[in-house]
């Protein structure tokens, strides 16, 4: 995926998830993407190349950094739990799509269930 349809890609699909926001806690560089206040999803620029940086499973990060070379471990973040994309290499608009819905899913899991604007595992079901 090119430079500059990658952060606009995950931007979109963040956009489309119920209850999700963008914040800018950490400055200008960052955009923050939350649901009900808890990060899932980062955009930057700040090493000077496009980054979207996702939660996900430790198993599945592992498993997606062997098979892109374009997916490393998380930029400043926990590096078991999340990955760094970056543009190029076989990164498609799908890809993004489901590790944008899956990191989301991950943290709406883990709110307490009045708090989730969506039933996660009914949420991955409807996108099957």
């Amino acid at each position: 995926m090119e430079a500059t349809k990658l952060q606009k890609r995950a931007a979109a699909r963040a956009d489309e998830l119920p209850g999700a926001s963008l914040d800018h806690p950490f400055g200008d560089g960052w955009d923050v993407f939350k649901v009900r206040g808890k990060i899932f999803m980062l955009l930057t620029h700040v090493t000077g190349e496009p980054m979207v940086i996702v939660k996900t499973d430790p198993a599945e990060g592992k498993a997606l950094q062997a098979m892109h070379e374009h997916i490393t471990p998380g930029y400043h973040m926990n590096k078991q739990h999340w990955i760094t994309l970056t543009p190029g290499g076989d990164i498609d608009a799908k890809l993004v799509d489901d590790l944008v819905t899956e990191s989301y899913l991950l943290v709406v899991e883990k709110l307490p269930k009045v708090q989730r604007p969506v039933d996660p595992a009914r949420f991955r079901h409807r996108r099957s």
